[in-house]
């Protein structure tokens, strides 16, 4: 196959834990030619089709230089079996026009994954919404009135923007409410940007369990996320620690309940996240972890992901 990955600048690339390079290397492994390019590289002229500049590339095995440009093409998206969307967040204008720009590539004959329709359908915080019987005491508002109304019933909050990504912009208000009026302001730009407001879960010590689908499955470990210290984020982004298990019961019944579902709907990999027994988020754009569960548990998560991908092809 060749495969074309649309994602960060590979210079930016921590190798040693980026879940993109780890689907490039199990392609490149199997025989698939990979090149890469950016959204903003992107671009489509009447009476023409959706084209990119490209950078094909081999991957050495090295860490410096861990690829090689072999060329530099501009080509047309429908030239590739695959397009492998794995821009990172945040869900901005940008983004939202590039799932444009895809979309249209599509209708040329392109083969997208995630589908940029449902990129654009399951913005990630707020696509737990119709699974809200697996989710936290969650409100979604601009209204700073009703955010103490929520804090006020439940006590312990935490509150985030909804298009952060790596634990961005979150914060922990306890039942003292020290600095709510504040954060509100913050966040919700006096009223002019939705927040999300969730009920604290204590089960946060144990970790921020990332889920991972394949193809509606779920691979058999999370990647629990550890809060380190005194900070609430289990994010690794943040600084949290990552421990992979065995998906846990409840784990597997909320994944069996909503896999299914957004495979059908073009999202071949979704992560879940999960705290205690409770959906947090469900992230569609670029879901990570795949290093850290193959690495601790022998599992292999981008095995399991070009099986998919191969699979969604034939």
């Amino acid at each position: 196959m060749n495969l074309l990955f649309v994602a960060d600048p590979l210079e930016l690339f921590k190798i040693y834990k980026d879940t993109t390079f780890s689907m490039m290397r199990e392609a490149q492994r199997r025989g698939h030619r990979i090149a890469a390019c950016e959204p903003e590289h992107l671009a489509w002229r009447s009476g023409d089709l959706v084209r990119a500049q490209v950078r094909e590339i081999r991957l050495t095995g090295e860490s410096d230089p861990w690829f090689l440009e072999t060329g530099t093409p501009i080509r047309a998206l429908n030239e590739f079996d695959a397009v492998v969307m794995r821009k990172d967040p945040p869900f901005d204008s940008e983004f939202f026009y590039a799932t444009h720009l895809l979309e249209h590539a599509e209708r040329e004959g392109a083969r997208v994954f995630n589908k940029p329709a449902a990129l654009r359908d399951h913005p990630e915080k707020l696509a737990i919404m119709e699974f809200a019987q697996f989710t936290t005491p969650t409100l979604v508002t601009r209204d700073a009135a009703a955010v103490r109304a929520f804090h006020e019933l439940h006590g312990d909050v935490i509150l985030k923007p909804l298009d952060g990504m790596g634990g961005m912009g979150i914060f922990r208000v306890k039942a003292d409410g020290l600095n709510l009026g504040s954060i509100i302001e913050t966040l919700n730009h006096e009223g002019a940007t939705s927040i999300m407001v969730q009920k604290f879960l204590p089960q946060i010590t144990a970790g921020d369990k990332r889920v991972l689908l394949i193809g509606g499955k779920p691979v058999p470990y999370s990647l629990a996320r550890i809060p380190q210290g005194s900070e609430v984020r289990g994010n690794l982004a943040a600084g949290g620690k990552g421990v992979a298990q065995p998906l846990s019961a409840r784990d597997r019944e909320i994944a069996q309940a909503i896999g299914p579902v957004l495979a059908q709907r073009g999202l071949l990999l979704v992560g879940l996240d999960v705290i205690g027994d409770s959906l947090t988020e469900i992230n569609v754009t670029s879901p990570t972890c795949f290093q850290e569960i193959t690495e601790q548990t022998g599992f292999d998560v981008p095995a399991m992901f070009i099986d998919a991908l191969e699979a969604a092809l034939a």
